[in-house]
């Protein structure tokens, strides 16, 4: 008997979810329940149709939510599933047939999380030398998901994660502050997992393709390189501030990366728009930081006292 929950987070991806669906009811062994944490206002009737049939049947739990956030559908469905794992998985990817078997027999005692293996586009499975991934100031912050060989890491990819739900809840789930593209809440949720005691387990035999699909999502929110929005960039700043010492250095790096890149020296004119994207999303992120965390529950977490080299 399965004892995991699937719960796919959905924003305006109407026909690839369905597709993603038809794949995972086809598991070997299928998954306890799927639950659908429905972002999208709505659908064309057909599709509409098929989701309520299903639903009807007890095939998939389908819950909507009246506005788009990623780390509020997942700390949703974190709340709604009924199994001890939840495998958490993209609305637009290729699972293999024993996805959530994998991830299930990964478990031990002392293991809060699994990512699995996650080829996007283009990608191949490849082995990366063990001394390029791990030691860093970063603490592997830029781990290859489509890797080879299973291991402890300390960061995740929201696409094909489980964990543990009444650990995860214990921590507070998702960060609710990581808003719109949410960019680095998953890394955040990693750290707090392992500075809690929890162990993260890279488990290459539970592997999707992730296609990536270009609208909905949090593609929804436009190209990062041309915007003037700070969507994209006060996700990374919000992370730093709680988990990157000094923060000014990383700060820096991030905004000359940014910035200076082959896209923007072929296209000029966006210049001045992503250097704004960037101060505002700075500006953002430290408003956010001095809130306090939003976590599941509606439970708060108040930043530290202002000292350290990171304010």
């Amino acid at each position: 008997m399965s004892r995991v929950s699937i719960a796919i987070p959905t924003y305006n991806r109407g026909p690839i979810l369905i597709e993603t669906l038809e794949l995972l009811l086809a598991l070997t062994p299928r998954a306890a329940e799927i639950v659908i944490v429905d972002q999208t206002k709505s659908y064309p009737p057909e599709l509409e149709a098929k989701l309520e049939a299903w639903s009807r049947d007890g095939s998939i739990r389908w819950s909507r939510l009246p506005e788009p956030s990623i780390p509020h559908a997942m700390n949703e469905a974190l709340r709604l599933a009924s199994q001890p794992i939840v495998l958490f998985v993209d609305d637009d990817v290729i699972p293999s047939s024993t996805l959530a078997l994998e991830h299930e027999r990964a478990y031990t005692d002392d293991v809060w999380a699994v990512v699995g293996q996650v080829l996007q586009p283009g990608e191949q499975v490849v082995h990366f030398d063990e001394a390029n991934m791990h030691g860093g100031p970063l603490r592997d912050l830029e781990f290859h998901f489509n890797h080879d060989v299973a291991g402890d890491v300390e960061n995740v990819i929201a696409c094909n994660l489980s964990v543990d739900r009444d650990r995860a809840l214990s921590i507070g789930g998702f960060d609710e502050n990581f808003l719109a593209a949410a960019y680095r809440f998953e890394s955040d949720f990693a750290r707090r997992i392992v500075d809690a005691g929890g162990r993260i387990r890279f488990e290459p035999r539970a592997n999707i393709d992730h296609l990536h699909v270009p609208t909905g999502g949090v593609r929804a929110h436009g190209d990062h390189r041309r915007t003037a929005a700070p969507t994209h960039s006060a996700g990374d700043y919000y992370f730093a501030l709680w988990h990157v010492h000094p923060f000014a250095r990383y700060a820096l790096r991030r905004f000359i990366r940014n910035v200076a890149t082959r896209y923007h020296l072929r296209h000029p004119l966006t210049i001045v728009p992503k250097i704004v994207a960037e101060l505002r999303g700075l500006a953002l992120a430290r408003r956010l930081y001095r809130r306090g965390r939003r976590l599941a529950g509606g439970e708060s977490f108040a930043a530290p006292p202002s000292s350290g080299s990171h304010r």
